[in-house]
This record gives structure tokens, C-alpha cells and sequence, in this order.
């Protein structure tokens, strides 16, 4: 299954909840990623991190190709276009960054790949949009600005679609803080994946914390 720009985009905004995940064993990757799709999240961002990692990132993507066509993995903390390249040459179905980096985006859009770049001013969020991008990631979320600074920008660039990433918590009061100011969709990790389920290999437990935190932001959507 061949996941376009377009299908990646519906698929994160109607999950509302993008798992931020990443650890060196490739057996336990595996058992999250499927844990955090069977929770109703299979767009899961990977994040590129220590030697090796896009070495361990093909080998998880040619896996779930196979196995679970239905995931889109991606991947995150990219600083530079080369970094980039090297991922969608093993399959990564969208791109993250820190901060705002025009090389990247003109690498994901010659390739029609979905580019999240990590914002944190008006001026850098215009910038992304004029390269192309679909969705800004708010990064550090909570540090910048919070819920707050999504409804200030929203207010005279209204077309702007929002992806926090630090500060959204998987609870019903912060995910009617942060949709309630208008976001698209929020970046979590350890908060949603956490270390001692993962030590435990308690995948049913990531499971259903997964689907927990996507049926909260259904039902906050469905009060508006």
C-alpha cells in the first residue's frame, strides 16, 4: 500500500493523536508501532536518533510494508537535507524537523512528501508555507506559546493547520485545551508510549492508552 502526500495528511488530522516513538531494539519498535495501530494510531513518527538509526528504520519499514501496509511511518528529528533523502529511500512516508529547514522541504517536495517543520514564530510558520508545507509542528509546544499562541495565529492566518509536539498531554483537559484553540493534531511520547510499558513489553497496555487518548479527541470533536 502506497501512502500519498494526501492520504498521510487525512490519516494524521483524523487519528489526532501522532505517537512519537523510537527505541534500538527493532523487535520491540515493531511490537509498538502495531500496539499504537491497533489503538486506532497508525501514523507513528520514528525519530532519528544515534548511529545507525535509518539502518534500523528500513528494516522496520520493509518489515510493516509487508505485515501492516496499513501504518505510515515517518520520521523525526531530521536536521538536513541528506538525512532526509536517506529516509525516503527506506520508505519514511513523512518528515519532521526541530526547526524550519527550506532544504528539507524542497527534498520532501520534489519527492511529494509530507514536511512537518518545527515552528516557533509566525514568521517561521509563514516561511513553511510558502515552501510547501501542509502542517507546522508547534515545537516546543508548551515552551512557545501554548494554546494561547495557536489562537493568536489562527486569527489572521486562519488557513494554518497546527501540530504541537511537548506540552499535550493524553488527557481529556489538555486535549480540550489545545483542539479547543484549533490544532490538527498533537505529537506525544513518553506521556502516550511510556518508558515502563515499553520495559514491560506491555504492548496491550500501550494499546489501549493509544485508544484511549484517539477517542478523547473524537469526542472533543464531536462536542464543537
Amino acid at each position: 500500500m502506497r501512502h500519498d502526500r494526501l492520504a498521510v495528511l487525512t490519516a494524521l488530522e483524523s487519528q489526532g493523536v501522532a505517537p512519537v516513538f523510537y527505541h534500538p531494539d527493532p523487535q520491540v519498535c515493531l511490537e509498538v508501532i502495531r500496539a499504537c495501530a491497533r489503538g486506532g494510531a497508525p501514523v507513528v513518527e520514528f525519530t532519528n536518533r544515534g548511529d545507525f538509526a535509518c539502518d534500523l528504520f528500513g528494516d522496520i519499514a520493509r518489515e510493516l510494508q509487508q505485515t501492516d501496509p496499513e501504518v505510515i511511518l515517518g520520521i523525526g528529528s531530521v536536521v538536513d537535507a541528506g538525512t532526509a533523502s536517506l529516509y525516503l529511500n527506506r520508505g519514511a512516508r513523512f518528515v519532521v524537523s526541530p526547526c524550519l529547514i527550506p532544504d528539507v522541504a524542497r527534498v520532501c517536495n520534489r519527492r511529494m512528501t509530507a514536511y512537518f517543520p518545527g515552528c516557533g514564530s509566525v514568521t517561521e510558520i509563514g516561511l513553511a508555507h510558502e515552501l510547501g508545507c501542509d502542517i507546522v509542528k508547534l515545537f516546543p509546544g508548551a515552551s512557545v506559546g501554548g494554546p494561547d499562541f495557536v489562537k493568536a495565529v489562527l486569527g489572521p492566518m486562519p488557513w494554518t493547520r497546527i501540530m504541537p509536539t511537548g506540552g499535550v498531554d493524553p488527557d481529556e483537559a489538555s486535549i480540550a485545551k489545545w483542539f479547543g484553540a484549533g490544532i490538527v493534531a498533537a505529537g506525544m511520547g513518553s506521556k502516550l508510549v511510556t518508558d515502563a510499558a515499553v520495559k514491560a513489553g506491555d504492548w496491550a497496555g500501550i494499546e489501549t492508552n493509544v485508544r484511549k487518548t484517539v477517542e478523547a479527541v473524537a469526542a472533543f470533536r464531536a462536542k464543537k
